[in-house]
């Protein structure tokens, strides 16, 4: 347990003496907000929610189509 937080430490402190890293690491964490979450409400909605009302609907159409031969 002391060594966990060793490193947890070892982090916070080269963390806090970053000058251009905080502003890169600011960065990438917006932009990988974007790209998984805004792209995903987007570009990628819940077909099966809006297409079934139930469960069992759902999962037979999944089914369907796994074992369907193409």
């Amino acid at each position: 347990m002391n060594i966990l937080r060793k490193i947890f430490y070892f982090y916070i402190d080269g963390f806090k003496n970053m000058g251009v890293g905080k502003k890169l690491w600011l960065i990438i964490g917006v932009k990988f907000f974007i790209f998984f979450v805004v792209m995903k409400l987007l570009f990628f909605p819940n077909i099966l929610q809006t297409q079934f009302t139930t469960d069992e609907q759902r999962a037979d159409y999944v089914i369907e189509n796994l074992v369907k031969e193409r």
